[in-house]
């Protein structure tokens, strides 16, 4: 009886273990068995095909890499193949559509050729032709895109704002004397030169300083006549005789020195007009000079001209008193601000180009004339204007259009018509209001979806049945 109850027990225990084998089998098969979006616990999902076309964050983190990587406590990413689509809040999208409820309006190209069909197709490669479906055409070239394809492709988007748009003219030119600032020093009568001061050519000299010593008998003469008519007292005839006769001479401080001496002095001082430098030295000890011989040339060069050759194309966007900031080669870390003085106005036939004179203060004489110098003329205003970046703007010469981020995914191709460029943005005269955003990256591609979008839907409609 002992050995019967223990064979019944061992009987008891096989039983019970198999029904918990089975049920527990059965249950893992139902949580483990896959199920679409519709409930049907009977189909399955395709398996992802293609190349690795990036790599994923292994926890589905909507972080991307275009090389393979790994993360911090070194797993590695994970392969997206060209088949899955990945957006950037979680997990790769269904491979299995929902279409049923869709109709089919066309199949096109694989390869984006502007090729359609009616009904199910293969190309000359042997590859399906694509479904396009009536929510996935919405007339125009609006395009939607998904976030991973955003990823890929690289699209950046910014706001259109307000801003000033400094316009730079740029013209070479070469730096020169402002001729408003330069003396000689010349005679009006026959003289000798009796003592040349130590001034040479490229000596610089104030207002005042004595160039030379010389001697004019015809001088001499008038000095002696003023100073008979001073000591005789015929004060009322001064202005209009010997005085006046010894003024137009123009020697320097002459007369008050007679005035203050009461003598005619044998020799006297001929003394610098300006501050300046020395151009042009053309006397010695003890030579004969006659009137109107250039003794010396003085040039100021505290203010300089910088005359620069403006493009013809651009002439009519300068104007006098406009800000300039000039360059030399001699100096390349400074900056000369001046502004355009003056706008020539005759046009050289052979350059095509108009000159331009620009003042420049010097005070430090770093501005030589001869120099090479680079002006940049600013054109602009200072009242801000709608205007988006360079790279924003697909221009083909005979249109001009920017991509509208509408959010979401779906961009918008919009025709422009701009107005002046600089500082890497262009103005915006019409098609784009402050506040949208423009695609300032990846924009060609864009415009050519959508282009080939547009193309497909015209030959959609002129080929399908009515």
């Amino acid at each position: 009886m002992k050995r019967a109850g223990w064979m019944f027990l061992s009987i008891a225990a096989i039983v019970a273990a198999g029904i918990g084998g089975y049920w527990a089998g059965y249950r893992g098969l139902i949580a483990h068995r896959p199920v679409l979006p519709n409930g049907a616990a009977s189909a399955v999902v395709s398996a992802p095909t293609g190349a690795v076309i990036y790599y994923q964050d292994p926890d589905g983190k909507p972080s991307y890499s275009l090389e393979p990587k790994t993360t911090s406590d070194g797993r590695p990413y994970r392969g997206v193949l060209s088949s899955e689509d990945i957006g950037f809040e979680g997990a790769p999208k269904a491979a299995v559509r929902d279409t049923a409820s869709k109709r089919i309006l066309y199949y096109r190209n694989p390869m984006g050729l502007p090729d359609i069909s009616n009904a199910p197709k293969k190309d000359s490669m042997g590859m399906d032709y694509i479904a396009v479906y009536e929510n996935e055409s919405d007339g125009g070239g609006t395009v939607k895109l998904t976030p991973g394809k955003l990823q890929r492709i690289g699209v950046k988007s910014e706001a259109v704002l307000p801003r000033i748009v400094a316009v730079p003219v740029r013209a070479p030119g070469t730096i020169q004397l402002d001729e408003r600032r330069i003396t000689v020093v010349s005679l009006r009568a026959e003289g000798f030169i009796d003592t040349v001061e130590n001034v040479t050519s490229g000596s610089e000299v104030r207002k005042g300083q004595p160039l030379m010593r010389l001697y004019s008998p015809a001088i001499a003469g008038a000095a002696a006549d003023y100073l008979s008519a001073l000591r005789s007292g015929n004060t009322a005839a001064l202005p209009q005789g010997t005085r006046q006769r010894l003024l137009n001479f123009a020697v320097p401080d002459l007369v008050a020195e007679i005035e203050r001496t009461r003598e005619v002095p044998l020799t006297f001082t001929w003394t610098a007009p300006r501050d300046g430098i020395v151009l042009e030295r053309n006397v010695f000890d003890g030579m004969r000079v006659m009137p109107g011989d250039v003794l010396f040339r003085l040039a100021d060069h505290s203010v300089v001209w910088a005359l620069v050759d403006v493009a013809e194309a651009h002439l009519a966007a300068v104007a006098e008193g406009q800000p300039v900031i000039v360059r030399v080669r001699s100096h390349p870390d400074k900056k000369f601000a001046g502004k355009v003085a003056l706008v020539y106005p005759h046009l050289n036939p052979a350059t095509r180009t108009v000159r331009v004179r620009i003042e420049l203060s010097n005070s430090d004489f770093l501005l030589r004339p001869d120099m090479y110098a680079e002006a940049e003329i600013d054109t602009g205003t200072d009242e801000p204007v709608i205007a988006v970046p360079d790279s924003a703007v697909i221009d083909s010469g005979d249109r001009q259009i920017v991509i509208i981020d509408k959010g979401g995914g779906t961009f918008e191709p919009r025709a422009v018509r701009l107005g002046r460029r600089g500082s890497s943005y262009i103005e915006i005269r019409e098609g784009v209001s402050e506040g949208e955003v423009v695609v300032t990256s990846a924009n060609f591609l864009i415009d050519a979806e959508s282009n080939l979008k547009a193309a497909l839907k015209s030959l959609s409609n002129a080929g399908a049945p009515q």
